[in-house]
C-alpha cells in the first residue's frame, strides 16, 4: 500500500478516535463560546462549564452532549485523510533521502501545511457543528428576531440548505474561513511539533520506533493541549462569526468580533469555553494519535 493511502486510512481512523472522545467537551465550548453577552445586573445563560453539562442534559438528556456530530462525522475521514496525507507528502518532500527523520522545525513546517489545506473542509464542517451546538441557547436567550436564533435545524444537512439559500449560497458555508486560517495553519504546525518533538524527548533520540502506547498518549495529549493553548482566542472569534445572524450581523468581520468582544468582556472573553476545550483536547488527541501511529504501523 502507498504510503498515502496509509495515511489516509491512518487518519481516519485516529480522526474518528478523536471526535467519539470530544465531541462532548466541544459541545460544552461552543455553548459557552456562543452564549449572548447578558445585560447588566444579569447572570450568563451559563456560569461554567459545569453548568453547562447540568443545562443541556436536563433539557436534552446525554444525546444533547453528541448534538452537531453528524457533520463532522461524515466528513471525519476526508478531514484527517487531508491532514496527515498532506503532512504525509510534505515530509517526503522535505527529508534529504527516503527514510531519513526529520527535524522538529521541517515538522512544523509540515504541520503548518497541512493546517492550511484542511481548513478549507474544517470551515464549513464547522459551521454547520457550531449553529446546531449552539441553537439551543441561543434560542431560548434570544429577545429579538435572529436568523440562527429563530430557526431550529433538523440536522446537518437542513443547516447546508439554509445556509445555501438564505445566506450567499456556497460563500455561506465559508464564512468563519480568515479565522479558521489563523487557528490551523499555527495550530497543527506547533501540534505536530510538539507531537514529534516529545516522542524524541523520551526516546531519546530521532528513533522513536520503539515506543510504547503510554508514551504515544502522553505525546498526542500534549501536542493536543499545545495546540489549544496557542490559538484559542482565534477559535473563539471564528465561532461567534459562525452563528451569528446573516440579516442584521454583530460583527463586521474578524477584527470587529476580536475588539467588540475585547471591549466587552475583556481578555476572559477571548476564553470563554476554554477548560472544556483543554480538557477535551488531551484525551481527544491522546486517542487521536494513538490510533493513527497503530493502525499505520499495522498497515507497514
Amino acid at each position: 500500500m502507498a504510503d498515502a493511502a496509509k495515511d489516509l486510512a491512518s487518519g481516519t481512523v485516529g480522526g474518528a478516535a478523536q471526535l467519539i472522545v470530544g465531541h462532548p467537551f466541544d459541545t460544552i465550548k461552543v455553548k459557552l463560546q456562543s452564549q449572548p453577552t447578558p445585560t447588566p445586573g444579569q447572570p450568563p445563560r451559563y456560569t461554567g462549564a459545569i453548568d453547562a453539562v447540568k443545562q443541556t442534559v436536563a433539557a436534552e438528556g446525554p444525546k444533547g452532549l453528541y448534538k452537531g456530530m453528524g457533520a463532522p462525522l461524515a466528513t471525519v475521514a476526508a478531514f484527517n485523510a487531508v491532514l496527515f496525507t498532506v503532512r504525509g507528502q510534505m515530509e517526503g518532500l522535505l527529508r534529504s533521502e527516503p527514510g531519513a527523520p526529520l527535524t522538529i522545525s521541517q515538522q512544523f513546517v509540515c504541520g503548518a501545511g497541512a493546517g492550511f489545506a484542511v481548513s478549507f473542509l474544517a470551515c464549513p464542517t464547522e459551521l454547520i457543528k457550531c449553529r446546531l451546538q449552539a441553537q439551543g441557547g441561543l434560542a431560548s436567550a434570544s429577545t429579538t428576531s435572529s436568523v440562527v436564533a429563530a430557526v431550529k435545524y433538523g440536522g446537518p444537512m437542513d443547516v447546508a440548505r439554509h445556509v445555501l439559500r438564505s445566506e450567499g449560497g456556497a460563500r455561506g458555508l465559508f464564512k468563519g474561513l480568515l479565522p479558521t486560517f489563523a487557528r490551523e495553519v499555527p495550530g497543527n504546525a506547533t501540534m505536530f511539533a510538539v507531537y514529534e518533538a516529545f516522542k524524541q524527548f523520551v526516546a531519546g533520540g530521532q528513533d522513536t520506533s520503539s515506543l510504547g502506547q503510554g508514551s504515544l498518549i502522553m505525546a498526542g495529549g500534549l501536542a493536543g493541549a499545545s495546540f489549544w493553548g496557542i490559538v484559542y482566542p482565534t477559535d473563539v472569534v471564528k465561532s461567534v462569526l459562525q452563528v451569528d445572524d446573516y440579516k442584521n450581523p454583530k460583527y463586521s468581520g474578524s477584527m470587529d468580533a476580536f475588539r467588540k468582544i475585547l471591549k466587552a468582556e475583556g481578555v476572559k472573553g477571548l476564553y470563554k469555553g476554554f477548560g472544556p476545550a483543554m480538557a477535551r483536547s488531551v484525551p481527544a488527541n491522546a486517542a487521536c494519535f494513538l490510533a493513527y501511529e497503530m493502525t499505520r504501523s499495522s498497515l507497514g
